[in-house]
């Protein structure tokens, strides 16, 4: 098992900062990649940003340039530095490891945590 815990969210300004973090415990041994997900009030969750073990990135286009996402694997530990924020942003954002085991690949999510970005 992999336990996620996410910190970090809160209410900021349009155009203000935030980072978020995720603490992995458990099984962290095989985790390959990690995530970050965001779900919005009446929308479905969507992908934020992605990092593989070899630390290549991935990013949903509406927030290209904007976020940043990393991983610090002596801290086992998942950031998104989130800059230029809108209220577009505002969603709950969770984090997610994803685990192969044999042929199978185990997907973890972490209890969420609120961004809110005011006008």
């Amino acid at each position: 098992q992999v336990q996620l815990v996410e910190s970090g969210g809160g209410l900021v300004q349009a155009g203000g900062s935030l980072r978020l973090s995720c603490a992995a415990s458990g099984s962290i041994f095989s985790i390959n990649s990690m995530g970050w997900y965001r779900q919005a009030p009446g929308k479905q969750r969507e992908l934020v940003a992605t990092i593989s073990s070899g630390s290549s990135t991935n990013y949903a286009d509406s927030v290209k340039g904007r976020f940043t996402i990393s991983r610090d694997n002596a801290k086992n530990t998942l950031y998104l530095q989130m800059n230029s924020l809108k209220p577009e942003d505002t969603a709950v954002y969770y984090c997610n490891a994803n685990r192969p085991i044999g042929a199978l690949t185990h997907v973890y999510w972490g209890q969420g945590t609120q961004v809110t970005v005011s006008s």
